[in-house]
């Protein structure tokens, strides 16, 4: 598959947290011809579900989940003819000042957060970061016009086109998580091709920036046996402290800790050993803050690992990621998955209780 331009597919849609609409269709036009059926829930998030290839006698399930909402702002005030915004999820203010945005009124509407010239402003300030309260966004029209265009409550998302730098490098936004997407999607074009006993639900989840909520409701609803989270990682760059990020370019990252189901972590090692996928492993001593946390939480419990790509710039219009790591993570996920046996995690030490569907069929029985 081409992943460069998946990617750019997926960082020019529009997709707020709590508004992923548009991105959602990209990703359901992207997996309808590498899944089974469609599934989506109450609060927004996508499954596609690709049935075992392989006979078997017990029916097992793994979620791979990856958010695709993206940080954003949204109009608070209009005032002659200017919008003033307020963060949705973690945008970062500090890289606001002289941002190309996308105001979604009536229609589309390009636009740039006016900055104050340097000329202007006291030494006091130019020693500060300007506050929410300062940005504005200038739309080029009439204040008529922009009245009759846009609203309080419009989202805006800065215009930032994908990149392709040297040596395999790609920046934009939104890889925060939708490269974690294309991961999955990579993945299951790998799963064309392989046989595997478990059903794979692969969950483009909703809301993970603004509380991790959209997996905790896929998971709910879906009760996978097992399941695999995917976001994004620090990678190493100055500024970051070398024990906080991992190597871009260095693969796949594979967390462990009391967040991370030891056979998940085990099997995904040797997998990646197998195979000679390029990986590092990251300690994460509790919480993850990812969707992992959410998924391993929900119903009784969930078995769950975490894969993490090496990103720059996390939360920038300009996050930076290698597309080896994105084909590696892809791959590892795929073999992993079809190295799962029915019983995997019966035969693994520390996991003796029934899996979801067990009890489900005992249930029945009685």
């Amino acid at each position: 598959m081409d992943l460069t331009a998946h990617l750019r597919e997926l960082v020019a849609a529009h997709g707020p947290s709590g508004h992923e609409g548009p991105v959602r269709e990209v990703i359901r036009a992207a997996w309808a011809p590498l899944v089974d059926e469609f599934q989506q829930d109450g609060l927004g998030s996508l499954i596609g579900i690709r049935h075992a290839n392989s006979a078997s006698p017990t029916k097992r399930r793994i979620m791979l989940a990856a958010h695709m909402d993206e940080i954003a702002m949204m109009v608070r005030d209009i005032r002659d003819g200017f919008l003033f915004v307020r963060a949705v999820a973690g945008f970062d203010h500090r890289l606001a000042p002289a941002l190309p945005v996308t105001v979604y009124g009536k229609r589309e509407l390009p636009g740039i957060i006016a900055t104050t010239p340097p000329h202007l402003l006291t030494p006091e300030l130019r020693r500060e970061y300007p506050a929410w309260d300062t940005l504005m966004v200038d739309l080029g029209l009439p204040a008529a016009e922009v009245d009759a265009l846009v609203q309080i409550g419009d989202l805006v998302t800065p215009d930032a086109p994908l990149l392709e730098l040297r040596n395999g490098r790609l920046a934009g936004k939104a890889f925060d998580d939708r490269a974690c997407v294309a991961i999955v999607t990579y993945c299951l074009h790998e799963l064309q091709h392989m046989q595997h006993h478990w059903e794979v639900l692969a969950t483009a989840t909703a809301q993970e920036e603004s509380g991790l909520l959209g997996a905790r409701t896929a998971a709910q609803r879906m009760q996978p046996d097992a399941a695999i989270a995917l976001d994004v990682g620090f990678a190493a760059q100055p500024g970051i402290h070398e024990e906080e990020a991992v190597i871009l370019g260095g693969g796949p990252v594979l967390a462990l800790g009391a967040n991370i189901h030891p056979a998940l972590f085990q099997g995904l090692k040797e997998t990646a050993q197998k195979y000679e996928i390029a990986h590092q492993v990251e300690p994460v001593p509790a919480a993850t803050g990812t969707d992992a946390w959410a998924i391993q939480t929900a119903c009784d419990g969930i078995p769950t690992a975490l894969i993490s790509l090496p990103l720059l710039n996390m939360h920038a219009p300009v996050e930076t990621l290698d597309l080896r790591d994105v084909e590696r993570s892809g791959r590892l996920l795929a073999h992993f998955i079809c190295s799962l046996s029915v019983d995997f995690l019966r035969e693994h030490s520390g996991y003796a209780m029934p899996t979801k569907n067990d009890l489900s069929t005992q249930e029945s029985a009685s």
